[in-house]
């Protein structure tokens, strides 16, 4: 059984930011810019934050949200929709 998350990151330089989106890219949905939608189970999520860890600099800031079942049926799209072709998430 998986678990949802939201990830954002604030990243300056282009390199670093991304590597990081070609990690994320790996384990789900990008959904916005600096944003991305995942669905993965507690392994996965220990490997994707190690991959991060070894790629950001100090000053880089990177925030994972985990969504509840509750939250999940909560999410509202406005306007247009995310991109669901690379999308992991039901």
């Amino acid at each position: 059984m998986g678990v949802r998350l939201v990830v954002t990151y604030d990243i300056s330089k282009d390199k670093v930011r991304n590597r990081v989106f070609r990690i994320l890219e790996g384990y789900g949905a990008w959904k916005q810019y600096s944003i991305f939608e995942l669905e993965v189970t507690d392994v996965q999520r220990v490997q994707m934050e190690e991959k991060i860890r070894c790629v950001i600099e100090p000053h880089d800031r990177v925030r994972i949200y985990e969504l509840c079942a509750r939250c999940i049926g909560k999410i509202t799209d406005l306007g247009e929709r995310s991109p669901e072709s690379l999308s992991n998430v039901v």
